[in-house]
């Protein structure tokens, strides 16, 4: 979202906090600073993810608390609003926030010792209107349980990015302010979070822009639109340069409805490092999803975060006997939740051999190192030089 490049090409591979260590490559270039070098005033608020350097070294003028565990979205909306207040002082200078709020990320709370649910001191689970279980997992109460707990932390989390809207309104920023409302992988249950399956890749992304038509107003999108598109998107709106680096592409053109736009037709959904190595690099087009695994993990990587873990997908069925195969298949027209691999169905041959052709493609164009041989974590680098040391 920050670079408008793929993971394998802008050097964060993995999480960048703590012993994983993943990091921007030194000649990035971040959204925060081509804003910035357009004349924007610039702020970082709460959770930074994509960089454990000091947010300055990006372009962000002022940064407000770091730590994640701090980052409620009660106190961030706090500090977004009293930030535009503040910037309002001074309306000749356009400006960018980067507010970012931990929930609904799983927290830890202090009643849980075995597992990590979705409340909180201020989140209560949420089942006034029932709880939508996706097919994709089984229904169960365990399931059902963090589910409610969910639905519970998106009213909350909706509730407070409420009152930043109403302070936008009420200072006289509406018409000219893009809100950007979104998040960076998809909810964290079973085969979804952690994984390149479509609800591990579908988020929140919800635009406001009430000077601007097709902007506002309740339209839904139906073109694929990736994350690197993100950052040459708001480049174009506000006229700054697109750096030739870049690998995504603007969308503007489809929010103002020119006939000039061209719909993506596919793109690379990839995953090397979260919790642990689970190399995944994948093609997804409007039709179909081919992945392609480089390690024999297990069927998927558990984004519970939970040592009992309370909720389990319908595929695999035997998930403690279930690991990677070479390739998976599916036909997203009829089988939308990819339950059904067809891998190995001969009348699927065709398109196997074209995704897998065209994935190939994608990854030598854009030197993804996965093609070269595993990926070695920064952790692994500093316990060698640790031991050299000793």
């Amino acid at each position: 979202m920050f670079t408008g490049r793929y993971p394998h090409s802008n050097g964060v591979l993995g999480l960048t906090h703590e012993r994983f260590a993943w990091e921007l490559n030194r000649d990035e270039l971040h959204l925060a600073q081509l804003l910035q070098d357009a004349g924007y005033r610039t702020a970082s608020l709460g959770v930074v993810h994509e960089t454990q350097r000091n947010p300055s070294d990006w372009g962000y003028e002022l940064r407000y608390e770091a730590r994640e565990s701090a980052a409620t979205a009660t106190r961030i909306c706090d500090e977004t609003i009293e930030l535009l207040r503040r910037f309002t002082n001074h309306r000749d200078t356009p400006f960018f926030i980067c507010a970012g709020a931990y929930e609904p990320h799983r927290l830890f709370a202090t009643d849980e010792s075995d597992y990590m649910g979705f409340v909180g001191n201020e989140i209560e689970p949420d089942s006034d209107r029932g709880v939508y279980v996706p097919p994709y997992l089984r229904t169960d109460p365990g399931t059902i349980t963090e589910l409610a707990e969910l639905q519970g932390a998106i009213r909350y989390l909706d509730r407070q990015f409420g009152r930043v809207l109403q302070a936008i309104d009420q200072l006289g920023l509406r018409d000219n302010t893009l809100v950007v409302f979104t998040t960076d992988h998809g909810i964290a249950m079973p085969r979804a979070k952690c994984s390149c399956y479509d609800p591990g890749l579908e988020i929140a992304f919800i635009l406001r822009l009430p000077s601007r038509n097709g902007w506002h107003g309740g339209r839904t999108v139906h073109e694929l639109v990736p994350n690197i598109d993100l950052a040459p998107s708001l480049c174009e709106l506000i006229g700054a340069e697109v750096p030739e680096t870049v690998q995504g592409r603007s969308w503007v053109p489809l929010l103002d409805g020119a006939d000039s736009y061209e719909p993506n037709r596919v793109f690379f959904p990839e995953l090397t490092y979260h919790d642990y190595y689970d190399p995944i690099r994948g093609i997804r087009t409007t039709d179909h999803k081919l992945l392609a695994f480089f390690s024999a993990a297990h069927s998927f990587m558990p984004p519970n975060q939970s040592w009992k873990r309370r909720s389990s997908p319908r595929q695999p069925e035997r998930p403690p006997l279930s690991y990677h195969p070479e390739f998976e298949l599916y036909h997203l027209l009829t089988d939308p939740w990819e339950q059904v691999n067809l891998i190995d169905d001969m009348s699927c041959a065709d398109v196997k051999r074209t995704l897998m052709q065209r994935l190939w493609q994608h990854l030598v164009a854009t030197d993804d190192p996965i093609i070269h041989g595993a990926i070695t974590s920064p952790m692994h680098q500093s316990v060698v030089r640790m031991l050299g040391e000793a």
